[in-house]
């Protein structure tokens, strides 16, 4: 009986690819050596798969084989671009006359910078794929940005020739299922040695898949912590969207975008700009969700999730959607690549579960470890107020109750500007009551689209959106 079971060891799967006469093509590697090519090598027949191998690392040999780069950055998804279109192109155009008429031609390609000689650069890279998936198909693509995490060069190495054969296996093998090509990527590599912060598809049978949910499907599958959209719903690399800039995040479930969150992000960008004294056309305004709160069990509403999303591109914001649930440790990941300001607004109701020491379970140093790590620098949550139900007066920073054993550390954090309380709010936008509106919007039309933005309305009911009737 033969056994379909597919090959999960690295050099395995080199191996099967090189054992299938119909799969060929090249692999051009830039950073980090070449150890794609040497996997397929190591695992034999590799003459039945691989027509060219190469790695171009002086600029100016780089330049004169791919082109001058504008930019001058050559660790890059237009590097890599290039590196593919004049790699598969030569592959094609050289080779479909030639080769028999089953083959179905790829070229791998990845341009990367690796933890290098008494130097502390930033470890990542842009890595693709071009290929048929049948033959003589259009081309489809697979492009992901990647973050090594090894402490050595040679690891990430390493790390880097499973991961390029891991890409290429699932590629061929793979390509109707795109979740199972993700979930495939770090097979004998672990999610502590990479990171996998963005991921697309396109082409023939990848038409029909949506970008935005396999990014979160990096998310789910723990390849990576947060992926980034830009306003108009593109997935966008968190190291290029937040360099050298200051960030201001709203955290909600955005069930839907309400005039409160408009109001919030309004207060917010005055007082941030006011206390920081920046430049606010060089603040990032991010919508962030949380993936315990897209989830059910273990399951995501794809819908669902894709509503948010275009709602809160309507209001302009970059959404971020990650698995940190604590404060502390979205601030450590911005950190990672920008030095600029933070700003964190959040309703008054989060102090409740920020001012809660179970919350911090596991946690060694407890509830001051935490606030250690969120505020040694630049970072600041700014308070939205709120109106209690039934009452006229508003619960502020002035008037919030922590619990007794922690005043002196409440009073503490807003005595040095930790804790800062949003002024000039709406008022009359305080009776709003989300879990209302969201029951109205599954009735049809009605009262509710007077609390949300105009452009939120519109999509709910044009999209109906959120079980809209």
């Amino acid at each position: 009986m033969a056994n379909n079971k597919k090959p999960t060891n690295t050099l395995a799967k080199a191996l099967e690819i090189n054992l299938d006469s119909c799969k060929y093509g090249s692999i051009v590697e830039i950073g980090a050596g070449q150890e794609v090519a040497r996997n397929f090598f190591q695992a034999g027949a590799a003459a039945g798969t691989i027509a060219k191998t190469m790695s171009a690392y002086d600029m100016q040999v780089s330049d004169d084989i791919y082109g001058a780069e504008e930019t001058r950055r050559y660790v890059s998804r237009s590097r890599l671009i290039k590196m593919l279109d004049k790699e598969y192109d030569g592959v094609t155009n050289l080779l479909t006359g030639v080769r028999p008429k089953n083959t179905t031609f790829f070229s791998y390609a990845a341009t990367v910078t690796a933890k290098s000689y008494l130097q502390k650069n930033e470890c990542h890279g842009w890595i693709g794929i071009r290929l048929q998936l049948y033959p003589e198909a259009p081309a489809s693509e697979i492009i992901l940005h990647v973050r090594m995490l090894d402490n050595e060069g040679s690891a990430q190495q390493e790390a880097l020739g499973v991961l390029g054969v891991n890409l290429i296996h699932s590629a061929f093998n793979y390509f109707t299922k795109p979740k199972q090509i993700i979930e495939s990527l770090l097979d004998n590599i672990g999610n502590e040695r990479l990171e996998v912060d963005m991921i697309s598809f396109s082409g023939p049978y990848f038409e029909e898949t949506e970008n935005r949910l396999m990014n979160l499907h990096l998310v789910h599958s723990h390849l990576t912590h947060a992926i980034m959209f830009n306003p108009k719903g593109e997935v966008q690399v968190p190291s290029e969207l937040f360099y050298k800039q200051n960030i201001l995040l709203i955290r909600g479930t955005f069930t839907p975008v309400t005039k409160v969150h408009q109001d919030m992000v309004r207060c917010g960008k005055q007082q941030f700009n006011d206390t920081e004294n920046i430049d606010i056309k060089k603040t990032l305004v991010i919508a962030e969700l949380t993936m315990a709160s897209l989830t059910v069990g273990d399951k995501i509403n794809d819908a669902d999730f894709l509503a948010r999303v275009d709602m809160l591109n309507t209001q302009g914001y970059t959404v971020m959607i990650s698995s940190y649930l604590r404060y502390f440790r979205l601030r450590e990941y911005f950190r990672r690549y920008t030095q600029q300001q933070i700003g964190m607004i959040l309703g008054i109701s989060n102090l409740d579960l920020i001012f809660t020491e179970n919350y911090y379970e596991g946690l060694e140093g407890g509830i001051l470890e935490a606030f250690a790590k969120l505020f040694p620098d630049n970072t600041r949550l700014y308070i939205y107020p709120l109106k209690n139900s039934g009452q006229k007066k508003l619960v502020t920073l002035e008037n919030f109750e922590p619990p007794k054993n922690l005043q002196h550390l409440y009073q503490h954090l807003i005595a040095n500007g930790y804790l800062i309380g949003l002024n000039n709010v709406d008022e009359k936008l305080l009776d709003i009551n989300l879990a209302n509106i969201s029951a109205e919007i599954q009735k049809g039309r009605g009262k509710w689209e007077e609390d949300v933005p105009e452009a939120v309305s519109e999509i709910i009911i044009k999209k109906k959106l959120l079980g809209f009737r």
